[in-house]
């Protein structure tokens, strides 16, 4: 009898409960039982709880282990801290896994790109330390621990041997922040010492940058700190079609996020036009974590058959394909693909 998993469910704020609803249909079309509970967190719980992160909702992600996140907004210059940082300083989730790859379909100037983004994800600059010294001076801190810089670079080679990788690139500056990225650098050079069998190189941020844009395809998982990793997987996914196509994953020891990497885009929330590819890539990330592995690979094959057919696209991929009609899509995709 099959395994009846139960999973956290947080709509999210803008089109996010729009494209969770696809995602979730989706991975119901593949057969895996699922019992969803719902959560709130965001604009919606704020208004609703008076907490843009309730205590229900941390409680239930703890106590599920897992947790499907729609999009969450971030106010910017003020207001309540990310919500998105909250939840992963709370339930200490301190890997951040964004895949990228170019799928067929796509017209992009690059082909053969299929880079993973492994981010540290609790500290540096996204730490939230900061402070007015005077008038017109403030003061933002970045931290970096030999703790924090060795589980990320454990996680980034564990990922490798799971997956297949040939070799991981470390993202720094330790040419300027000898201390801070020093620090790191040395960790993950420690570490790599370990796995003779992964290639490791070193590049310095600015470096990466203009290789990324140049020659993306040299690059297989890049590891870094929180803000250079949060910088490079938006870059990336530009180079294969947007963020519409990029998900992600926050994952600790026990407890694992699953969530699309773009904003909850208020502009455009109720239209029906949003891409929910990002958030149903993420659903099949999630179902990779679950053990549901071959209905992973149903979802990922049927949005690539999808795409490389090239009827339905959503306004950010070039067409006019609303957010259902996606979803509609990718769903009689997974049918037919279970028929074979």
């Amino acid at each position: 009898m099959a395994k009846k998993h139960e999973i956290v469910l947080i709509p999210g704020d803008g089109i996010g409960p729009e494209i969770t609803r696809v995602s979730v249909e989706v991975i119901e079309s593949t057969g895996v039982e699922i019992k969803w509970h719902e959560a709130y967190a965001g604009e919606s719980a704020l208004c609703e709880f008076g907490d843009s992160l309730p205590h229900e909702t941390l409680a239930a992600i703890r106590k599920f282990k897992i947790a499907l996140k729609g999009p969450l907004t971030t106010p910017v210059g003020g207001g309540y801290q990310s919500v998105n940082l909250r939840i992963r300083k709370a339930l200490d989730l301190y890997a951040n896994l964004r895949p990228i790859r170019k799928f067929p379909g796509i017209e992009t100037p690059f082909d053969g790109i299929d880079i993973i983004i492994v981010r540290e994800n609790t500290e540096d600059l996204y730490s939230g330390l900061e402070h007015i010294v005077v008038p017109g001076v403030v003061e933002s801190l970045k931290i970096i621990t030999e703790r924090a810089s060795r589980r990320i670079a454990k996680f980034a080679y564990s990922v490798a041997e799971k997956w297949g990788r040939k070799k991981v690139t470390a993202v720094h500056k330790a040419n300027i922040m000898k201390l801070s990225d020093g620090l790191f650098l040395k960790t993950v050079r420690e570490e790599a010492v370990k796995h003779p069998e992964i290639e490791f190189n070193e590049l310095i941020v600015d470096n990466a940058a203009m290789q990324m844009v140049m020659n993306p395809s040299q690059f297989d998982i890049l590891l870094t700190e929180n803000l250079y990793g949060d910088i490079f997987s938006d870059l990336a996914a530009g180079l294969v079609g947007g963020l519409g196509l990029a998900p992600g994953a926050n994952i600790g020891d026990e407890i694992a996020v699953f969530e699309a990497v773009h904003g909850s885009a208020p502009d455009i929330a109720g239209k029906n036009i949003a891409n929910p590819i990002a958030i149903t890539l993420a659903g099949a990330l999630m179902l990779d974590w679950i053990g549901e592995t071959e209905a992973a690979n149903l979802i990922r094959k049927a949005i690539e058959a999808v795409l490389s057919e090239g009827k339905v696209k959503t306004r950010d991929l070039g067409g006019d394909a609303s957010t259902t009609d996606m979803g509609r899509a990718i769903v009689q995709k997974v049918e037919e693909l279970k028929k074979k």
